[in-house]
């Protein structure tokens, strides 16, 4: 996994692609996993990746890795390059969210 170093994303600075057969998903984490880089995947297909960055809202901010825009399917999310952290499935034209487990391995929908 990696990290890097993201300063916060304001409010409407992250433009989610939804419709048809894509989705959204949101991994909410704490504030210790700022920077490093989730990795999800759908099926065989390759893995892709996101850094978990400080979202500033209205109402506070939240620390999560955004995938915009994704196929409709199953998706692994995984706590490193070997082991799962969950799963969740995505829908057409909706954002799905998971929380990052705090300890052990859970799953969302």
């Amino acid at each position: 996994m990696h990290e890097h170093a993201y300063g916060p994303s304001e409010t409407g600075s992250v433009v989610l692609d939804l419709g048809g057969d894509t989705g959204a998903l949101i991994v909410y984490t704490g504030r210790g996993l700022h920077g490093r880089e989730i990795e999800i995947s759908r099926g065989d297909d390759r893995r892709v990746h996101s850094a978990v960055r400080e979202r500033r809202v209205q109402d506070g901010s939240f620390h999560t890795a955004v995938y915009p825009d994704l196929p409709a399917g199953i998706y692994t999310v995984w706590w490193d390059e070997s082991t799962p952290a969950g799963t969740v499935s995505v829908h057409g034209g909706g954002i799905a969210e998971f929380m990052w487990p705090s300890s052990g391995f859970g799953v969302a929908s």
